[in-house]
């Protein structure tokens, strides 16, 4: 994890490490809440400045599902400086209420007359493979 913000070129805090180790912990996107209750002992503030940090530099990337809490997943090495690199859809199970990122082959290139698109953001929803 150290390395991590290392090559991210973010100075290394106990605190942000402790963050990094609650990601390491799970398979799956993760909301804020589940965060906080990872936590041991933190402010809330520093923990949003956190978020936000590591959104910006390409650690974590935030995934907003319709009428769902936001959730957050470690980044592609590949991420940059508010530039997120991803060509994955997120996938939500409908049993078990997971997030996922789910890495695809070909990414839809997607073009629309008279538009320039910066982002494209694919979700979908069904049975992960535990509860199928």
């Amino acid at each position: 994890m150290k390395e991590l913000l290392q090559h991210k070129k973010l100075n290394v805090t106990p605190f942000r490490l402790e963050v990094l180790e609650v990601f390491a912990k799970y398979n799956t996107a993760i909301p804020l809440s589940v965060i906080e209750k990872e936590l041991s002992n933190f402010n809330r503030i520093t923990l949003y400045r956190t978020i936000k940090k590591f959104i910006a530099s390409g650690v974590i990337h935030e995934i907003a599902l319709s009428g769902e809490d936001n959730n957050f997943a470690i980044c592609a090495d590949n991420c940059g400086v508010h530039d997120h690199q991803h060509q994955h859809i997120h996938f939500k199970c409908e049993k078990c209420k997971s997030v996922q990122c789910v890495e695809i082959d070909t990414f839809p290139a997607i073009q629309i007359p008279n538009y320039t698109i910066n982002n494209v953001e694919i979700q979908a929803t069904g049975y992960c493979s535990q509860c199928q």
